[in-house]
C-alpha cells in the first residue's frame, strides 16, 4: 500500500474506496481475473520497456565503437603530422647550422 501512496499520492482510505468499486464493479471471482490481467499487461509493458533499452543500447555501442575509430584514426594522423614537421624543422635548422659554419 506503502507504494501506491509513494507514486499516485493515495491515502488508505482511498485504496480502500478503489477496492470496494473494484469488488463491485467485477464481482468476487471476476476481480481475481482483472488483476491477473493488470499483471500480465504490466509484465509485457516491462518487457517492452528492456526491450527498447536493449536496442539504444546496442545503436550507442555501435555509434561509441564508430567514434573510438575515428579518434584513434586522427590521433595517429595527428602524431605522423607532429613527427614529419618536427623531422622537417630539424632539418631546416642542420641545414642553417651548415650554412653558418662554412661562412
Amino acid at each position: 500500500m506503502s507504494l501506491l501512496v509513494l507514486l499516485f499520492g493515495v491515502s488508505g482510505g482511498e485504496i480502500v474506496l478503489i477496492f470496494v468499486a473494484a469488488l463491485l464493479l467485477f464481482g468476487s471471482k471476476g476481480l481475481p481475473d482483472v488483476a491477473r490481467g493488470l499483471g500480465k499487461g504490466l509484465k509485457e509493458l516491462q518487457k517492452a520497456t528492456d526491450e527498447i533499452k536493449r536496442e539504444i543500447n546496442n545503436s550507442s555501442q555501435g555509434a561509441l565503437d564508430e567514434i573510438t575509430k575515428v579518434r584513434e584514426d586522427l590521433t595517429s594522423k595527428v602524431r605522423d603530422e607532429i613527427t614529419n614537421s618536427t623531422n622537417n624543422i630539424k632539418d631546416n635548422l642542420n641545414g642553417l647550422k651548415d650554412n653558418l659554419k662554412v661562412d
